[in-house]
């Protein structure tokens, strides 16, 4: 695949992945406020890490990828 092709193909991954992020906060997902992700509130700052939902996206890309990767 030439490097035209794959920036093309990213593009086009990267719009379905904002607008499904679109379409979770109108439904109210908790996308990104899983129980389990930590927020630690300082007094001048703040430090968000997303575990629990990282964890989670993690294995739903693990499983498409062993899906698709099966094929003949």
């Amino acid at each position: 695949m030439n490097a035209g092709r794959f920036l093309v193909l990213a593009g086009i991954v990267l719009i379905a992945l904002g607008l499904l992020v679109i379409v979770a906060n109108r439904l109210n997902l908790p996308f990104g406020r899983l129980p389990g992700d930590v927020v630690w509130r300082g007094r001048h700052t703040t430090v968000y890490f997303p575990w629990v939902t990282c964890l989670l996206l993690s294995a739903l890309a693990t499983l498409l990828l062993w899906l698709f990767g099966r094929r003949p």
